[in-house]
């Protein structure tokens, strides 16, 4: 080969390599998230980019991150978000999330104001990540949670949580006891119809809503052993079981008679793991049937009832009006100026 043309073509090649990389080059630094990007064709928002959208916050949640073992100091609107996107579905409606999102922020202000501590939490801790307290899922677990759906939920989330910053439940000033739970069975209850407080914002209402909830109402069967065993009582006719003796507000069980034994409707339905108060049970051969309407204690905000409030146009004040008489929203840093305040 001409010794002369080799140096033309390595100067040929050298060309179209930085014709192909060039526009590599350009495009790889910004293929996450152009800085002008266009809303319809821009790309599935990052962990990192979400996370930015979540309004800042003066002071920080110390949260005992049960399986993990360590306290984790979450700031207050992060760990909002964390907790609507753990206790209602993200498929609700918007102010739906917005009124959930006043509940959890609620919930916390008032434990941290009130300056008390739970004794089975680590000394640094104030609430747990569970049930116990409010449930919390950080980042990480959402997206396992939520898949391919996980940036579309976590910014809807934070959306409600933006629009509502800062605001909690107030009754003559103070932060409520902001109880929800999942769906009535039409009604909701009295606080001492399950607890023992009376609370004067949390009174039975009607809840027409949760009917078209699913799973509104639900058959179980058991064995009669165990429903034996679990209530202490023998059983031994097919048919109706149990004679209902009064009623709470809200159209539940207060009393329950089994022979000659005598329940509160709260103990059935924790002793048997029943979704709610309001049931009927029959027995039939080895099978105890138990059927219940709604899912939960029945005190304060039903879930279900607040979606379907939201669809048919009810903001989120409208919602919480509704389902606790009496109360304010207001901004909660004066009454942490007042009490405790973790600051970052």
């Amino acid at each position: 080969m001409n010794m002369k043309i080799k140096p033309l073509l390595w100067i040929i090649a050298i060309f179209i390599a930085v014709i192909v990389l060039i526009p590599a080059i350009l495009v790889l630094p910004f293929s996450s998230a152009p800085p002008d990007w266009k809303k319809e064709s821009r790309a599935k928002p990052t962990e990192k980019m979400l996370a930015l959208e979540i309004p800042h916050s003066d002071i920080v949640v110390p949260v005992f991150r049960s399986s993990m073992d360590t306290v984790e100091n979450i700031p207050l609107e992060e760990y909002v978000t964390g907790v609507v996107a753990s206790e209602m579905p993200a498929e609700f409606e918007v102010e739906a999330l917005k009124a959930q999102a006043l509940t959890a922020r609620t919930y916390i202000v008032k434990t941290m104001y009130a300056q008390s501590k739970d004794d089975s939490l680590p000394v640094e801790a104030v609430v747990s990540d569970t049930v116990q307290h409010q449930v919390y899922k950080g980042n990480e677990e959402l997206k396992k949670i939520w898949g391919d759906e996980y940036a579309d939920k976590l910014s809807k989330v934070v959306k409600a949580v933006t629009e509502t910053k800062g605001q909690i439940l107030t009754y003559e000033g103070q932060p409520i006891q902001a109880s929800f739970f999942s769906m009535s069975n039409g009604f909701t209850v009295d606080s001492e119809d399950y607890w023992k407080n009376k609370y004067p914002y949390l009174r039975s209402v009607e809840s027409p809503w949760d009917k078209k909830a699913p799973k509104f109402e639900q058959t179980v069967q058991l064995p009669v052993s165990l429903v034996e065993e679990k209530l202490g009582v023998s059983l031994s006719k097919d048919g109706k079981i149990g004679k209902v003796v009064s009623s709470t507000s809200g159209k539940r069980i207060g009393k329950f008679a089994i022979g000659k034994k005598e329940f509160t409707g709260k103990e059935i339905r924790e002793k048997l793991e029943l979704r709610s108060t309001d049931f009927q049970i029959t027995k039939k051969g080895k099978q105890v049937t138990i059927t219940t309407k709604g899912y939960g204690h029945g005190v304060g905000m039903s879930q279900y009832g607040a979606n379907g409030m939201a669809k048919e146009g009810k903001t989120y004040k409208d919602i919480l009006n509704y389902y606790y008489k009496g109360i304010a929203i207001a901004d909660y840093k004066p009454l942490i100026d007042k009490g405790v305040a973790y600051q970052k």
